[in-house]
């Protein structure tokens, strides 16, 4: 992708106002508790912004989405989330830089920020099922072996944050639906962590907002592959 352009430029009202409102919310709900974490305000500003680009196919999104993915491994490693933290480290944050330079390498036109969409064949869905499953299976153990806090759900976590990147890497407009999933799993977890520490209440508001971004994109995107002329390649 040569002569990118800047990202602000090729915003549209609604999307001033999604990623504007997504970033009053996360500040809002900062401010409530008493006892604050300057860590997961950065965080969850970096992810709502991440998440609008990539809604957009805008490459810059997923290199965010790596930045995110760092700070947000320290947050859960200071809440016993192992899970989280290998998750986004040694998962996400990886398969995100990879999309990133697979977005880069597929833009829809030269000097356009926009990815070329692309649809996932049969044969690329078997093979992600069976890597869930596998990542899953081995993630179990690991995050058991760490006593993890809350296992169960962050093993679920595992397989829908594994799903979830691997169909940005496809660049699919699925992902949205991936991630939707997984920000509900998350929203569960983080009411958990609030209940034994209320400086935590940002993150329910942080995924809660990510829910409503993925939701968009996913919707965005199903745009995206029309207008692109429905000439999206099969992976």
């Amino acid at each position: 992708m040569k002569n990118y352009q800047n990202p602000f430029k090729t915003f549209k009202k609604h999307e001033w106002a999604i990623w504007l409102g997504s970033l009053i919310l996360v500040t809002v709900s900062f401010m409530l508790p008493r006892e604050r974490d300057y860590l997961t305000l950065i965080a969850s500003l970096i992810g709502v912004t991440s998440l609008i680009f990539v809604a957009k196919g805008d490459p810059i999104g997923q290199v965010l989405t790596v930045v995110f993915g760092i700070f947000y491994s320290v947050i859960s490693f200071k809440f016993r989330y192992y899970g989280e933290m290998i998750t986004y480290l040694g998962m996400t944050a990886p398969i995100a830089l990879a999309a990133a330079i697979s977005w880069f390498r597929h833009p829809y036109k030269e000097g356009e920020n926009e990815v070329k969409v692309a649809h996932v064949g049969a044969k690329k869905w078997a093979v992600l099922i069976i890597l869930t499953a596998a990542v899953t299976a081995a993630f179990y153990f690991i995050l058991k072996y760490f006593n993890t806090a809350k296992l169960a759900i962050s093993t679920v976590s595992v397989a829908t944050s594994f799903i979830a990147a691997s169909l940005t890497l496809l660049r699919s407009p699925l992902y949205g639906l991936g991630y939707a999933a997984n920000d509900i799993v998350l929203i569960i977890m983080w009411i958990m962590a609030t209940v034994d520490d209320p400086s935590y209440l940002p993150m329910i508001v942080c995924f809660s907002v990510f829910f409503i971004n993925d939701c968009y994109g996913f919707i965005n995107w199903r745009k995206i592959r029309q207008r692109q002329g429905e000439t999206a390649p099969t992976q």
